[in-house]
């Protein structure tokens, strides 16, 4: 079993019967996604709230029931990864294109239980990682532009010679900083930016995070 499956095995032992789980997206989450389809085929009854169309597809795939958060207001765990994952347990997400809807998921989480290798350990944020930025596609030359006062390089993200577009229909900038180290500040500018629909930016959000190395497993909690 690699780092991954050691993370996503410790994370889903906290899911139980009748749970609301959040599904994030990712490795390490699509991993988790896999070994709680195997509960659901031996039994356990849970409701699935998908943050991709990705996990989605794969919740499916695996027998998990599929709810929305209109129905499901209050969600009781949600598993997912990070990028970097800084010592007050802020994160940066979003390297996967996800951002939004993990965040619109997250808040509305009681347990945000985020599953990660010791490489995602970071001192402070965009250490290894830069910060990805959803943005509209209306007008995005302009939005970049804004984004560069802030200090940082953004570039739009590019897939296969196009550029990338979300679920969400938008773009991504990856804006590459030296470092955060005020990251609810930054995260909350960045927002006020016209064009800007949200940011890679988790503050406050993981109350857990299994963090899987070739010594075992530890867990890091919210203070």
């Amino acid at each position: 079993m690699n780092l991954k499956e050691k993370a996503a095995e410790a994370a889903v032992k906290h899911v139980k019967e009748g749970m609301v789980v959040g599904l994030g997206s990712g490795s390490t989450a699509s991993i988790a996604i896999k070994m709680i389809g195997e509960k659901v085929r031996g039994g356990m009854y849970i409701i699935g709230i998908p943050t991709s169309r990705d996990s989605e597809i794969l919740a499916k795939s695996v027998g998990i029931r599929i709810g929305e958060l209109k129905d499901h207001p209050q969600v009781d765990i949600t598993i997912d990864g990070a990028d970097e994952v800084d010592p007050k347990l802020n994160l940066i997400k979003g390297l996967g294109g996800a951002l939004v809807r993990e965040k619109i998921v997250a808040v509305s989480t009681s347990m945000e239980i985020i599953v990660v290798d010791n490489s995602k350990l970071v001192d402070h944020l965009c250490q290894k990682a830069p910060l990805p930025v959803e943005i509209v596609r209306f007008a995005h030359d302009a939005t970049v532009r804004r984004l560069e006062q802030f200090g940082c390089m953004p570039k739009l993200r590019v897939r296969v010679g196009e550029l990338y577009v979300t679920d969400n229909g938008n773009y991504i900038a990856d804006c590459k900083f030296d470092r955060i180290d005020n990251p609810a500040k930054m995260e909350s500018e960045l927002n006020l930016v016209p064009g800007v629909v949200d940011n890679g930016l988790f503050v406050g959000l993981a109350h857990k995070v299994i963090v899987a190395s070739e010594k075992g497993i530890r867990t890091l909690e919210k203070k």
